[in-house]
């Protein structure tokens, strides 16, 4: 199993500040792959794909076998604008069959969603036993957000970190494995997807004015992001920094992070609640009309 998600948990002593957004931590070196590295990893994406989309049908199908067994992945996704959330999901969840998957893009809160407390909304989308869910933002954006644009008091979101992993806890409680991974991209990168994507008639629908306001943001986030990771990676739910300058770098971590879950769940296919045999047999013999 790949050391990727070694190298990329926040641990102690951990410093946003010291994650190169260019850097390929776990990356095998060019003359060990004896290919070009960018070429390497996204064939080995068709290989880790295959594997997750195993994994996710093993999940599901043990739900539909035992209604107990309550167990399910939430993939939680969190970026600067441009970080590549959307490609992440296009490339990473997009191995797995879409009737297993869960997706759920968060924006600013509704006014119905305001009249509640900051996790009512997170409650109400998580994925139900059996299935891959994946948040495009989540629960953090009231830590980082909120944070930096004042949109509460100090104490108010200072008071949520301990909120959040209490109810991380409770979803681990209740089968959830948890995936959390910040896109970590600099400055410069996102100045160029910016440009990208004003230079691009079909992207044009991906822009917003207020993407380049944020950046004026850009320490202020920087700060929230390691404070949010540094309170809230736990045992449990722990949190991923994955360098996304370079985006194939970015799914081939993804996977290795998704799949490197999977597995701690020990998934198997569910054994059959009939005779195999006997119905191999009904069905060679044919089973008489009535």
């Amino acid at each position: 199993m790949s050391n990727v998600p070694e190298l990329l948990r926040v641990g102690t002593g951990f410093a946003l500040s010291a994650v190169d957004p260019a850097g390929t931590p776990g990356l095998p070196e060019k003359k060990t792959v004896r290919k070009d590295p960018k070429t390497w990893a996204r064939e080995q994406l068709v290989d880790l794909g295959a594997q997750l989309a195993t994994q996710q049908e093993m999940l599901f199908a043990t739900a539909k076998a035992d209604p107990k067994d309550k167990r399910r992945l939430l993939l939680v996704l969190q970026a600067m604008d441009c970080g590549g959330k959307d490609g992440t999901v296009k490339k990473v969840a997009g191995t797995m069959n879409p009737q297993g998957l869960h997706i759920v893009g968060f924006g600013p809160p509704t006014a119905t969603e305001l009249r509640h407390d900051f996790l009512w909304r997170i409650h109400r989308a998580l994925p139900k036993p059996g299935l891959v869910g994946v948040f495009n933002r989540s629960h953090y954006e009231d830590v980082l957000v909120v944070r930096v644009r004042k949109l509460a008091p100090k104490r108010v979101w200072l008071s949520r970190y301990p909120q959040i992993n209490d109810f991380e806890q409770e979803l681990a409680d209740a089968g959830v494995t948890l995936v959390k991974v910040m896109l970590h991209i600099s400055f410069e990168e996102q100045q160029r997807r910016l440009l990208e994507r004003l230079r691009d008639p079909t992207k044009f629908w991906k822009y917003s004015p207020a993407d380049v306001d944020n950046r004026a943001y850009w320490p202020a986030y920087q700060e929230a992001y390691h404070d949010a990771l540094a309170h809230c990676s736990t045992d449990l739910a722990p949190w991923y920094v994955v360098p996304a300058d370079r985006k194939w770098y970015r799914d081939w971590a993804v996977a290795h992070l998704m799949l490197h879950a999977f597995k701690g769940m020990n998934l198997q296919y569910p054994p059959a609640n009939f005779d195999p045999q006997r119905e191999r047999q009904r069905i060679e013999e044919g089973v008489s009309q009535t």
